[in-house]
C-alpha cells in the first residue's frame, strides 16, 4: 500500500477513538533548538564588520519605511482565531502543537536537512476547506515564538483572501514583484501591529500567474526570501490543489507543504487526487479542520510520508478558503 493510500485510508478512520493519538503525537514532535555556538573575531574580520554595520543600518532603515497596516486583533479574537494577546484556548494550544514539527524541520532539526525548510505552503484539495484560516492562525502562533519572525504571503493570486480576513488593503504584492524588474520585495512588504509578523499580499491579477510562479524570477525570489533572514518562517497561503495549477507549481518549490482536510467534507477521492499532484514531495503534512466531537482533547495526529505530521482541531468557527 502506497503512502498516499495509507493517508487516504485514515480519512475513513477519523473517529473519537483516533483523537487520543494527539498526546503521542505531541510527545513525538516536541524538540528544543540547539544553543548557538560562540563566534570569535580576528583582525581580518574588521572590514567585514564595517560592511556588516552598514548593511544592518540599511536593513533597519528599510524596516522603518515599510508600509504599515493595523490588524484588528479584537475582531480576530471574536472570530475564534489565535491572537498574541488572546486568552489561552483550545485552538491556541492546538496551533502550538501544529507548529512544532514545522519549526523543527525549518530549523534543520529533523532526521535530514530540508532545502528551503522555512518555506511552508498551506493548501487544501478544494476551496472552502479552511486553508486561509489555518494559514493565518499558524502565522499568528509562530509570531509568538521568542526566536522567530514570520512573513505571511497571500499566494492565492486568483482569489486572495488574507487582506479580507485581516481587514487590510491589498496594494503591491507578490505578482507586482515578479512583474516589475526594479521592484524589490522589501518595498511590497507590510509591517503590522504584531512586531514579528509581516505580510506580502497577492498583488495585481495576471492571466499568466502559473507561468510567473514557475519562472526564474520566482525561484530567485524564493531563494532570497529563504536565506535573507535565518530566523524568518515564511507561510504561503496557496490556491487549492484541485482548483488551479498555481498550487502545484508553488508546492514544487517549497520546503514543507501542509494540506488542510475538512472533516466530513473532503472526500477520499479528492484527497487522493490532491496528494497525487504532490506525491514527489517528501515533507507533506495533513491538518484536519472543523472537527466536532464531545469531551477529551481537541487534537490528534497521524503521519504520512516524509517526516510530517497531520493535526486536527475542533474549532467549529473555522472560516476561510
Amino acid at each position: 500500500m502506497s503512502i498516499i493510500e495509507k493517508a487516504v485510508a485514515r480519512l475513513g478512520d477519523w473517529s473519537p477513538a483516533t483523537q487520543r493519538l494527539g498526546t503521542a503525537a505531541e510527545a513525538a514532535v516536541t524538540s528544543e533548538p540547539d544553543p548557538a555556538g560562540e563566534s570569535h573575531a580576528s583582525l581580518s574580520d574588521i572590514s567585514g564588520a564595517r560592511d556588516g554595520s552598514i548593511a544592518a543600518a540599511s536593513k533597519e532603515h528599510s524596516e522603518r519605511t515599510l508600509r504599515y497596516e493595523e490588524i484588528d486583533l479584537v475582531r480576530l479574537k471574536e472570530a475564534g482565531m489565535v491572537t498574541p494577546e488572546g486568552t489561552r484556548s483550545q485552538i491556541f494550544e492546538e496551533f502550538r502543537l501544529i507548529k512544532r514539527p514545522l519549526l523543527k524541520n525549518a530549523l534543520g532539526q529533523g532526521p535530514t536537512p530540508i532545502q528551503r525548510g522555512n518555506l511552508i505552503m498551506v493548501t487544501s484539495c478544494m476551496p472552502g476547506e479552511g486553508k486561509s484560516f489555518c494559514s493565518v492562525n499558524l502565522a499568528m502562533s509562530i509570531a509568538m515564538e521568542m526566536d522567530h519572525t514570520v512573513l505571511l504571503v497571500d499566494a492565492d493570486v486568483a482569489k486572495p483572501s488574507i487582506p479580507r480576513m485581516l481587514s487590510i488593503d491589498g496594494g503591491l504584492g507578490l505578482m507586482d514583484v515578479l512583474l516589475e524588474d526594479h521592484l524589490p520585495v522589501s518595498q511590497a512588504l507590510i509591517r503590522t501591529n504584531i512586531d514579528k509578523l509581516k505580510l506580502l499580499t497577492a498583488g495585481r491579477h495576471h492571466p499568466n500567474a502559473t507561468e510567473l510562479l514557475a519562472s526564474g524570477a520566482m525561484r530567485e525570489l524564493l531563494d532570497e526570501m529563504s536565506s535573507r533572514y535565518s530566523d524568518r518562517i515564511i507561510i504561503f497561503d496557496s490556491p487549492p490543489l484541485l482548483a488551479t495549477t498555481e498550487s502545484r507549481v508553488l508546492a514544487s518549490q517549497m520546503g514543507q507543504v501542509v494540506v488542510v482536510v475538512e472533516a466530513g467534507k473532503t472526500t477520499q477521492q479528492n484527497l487522493r487526487e490532491g496528494l497525487n499532484h504532490i506525491e514527489s514531495l517528501e515533507n507533506v503534512s495533513l491538518l484536519l479542520n472543523k472537527t466536532r466531537f464531545r469531551g477529551g482533547s481537541g487534537y490528534y495526529g497521524y503521519g504520512y510520508g516524509g517526516y510530517g505530521y497531520g493535526y486536527g482541531y475542533g474549532a467549529e468557527t473555522s472560516q476561510g478558503n
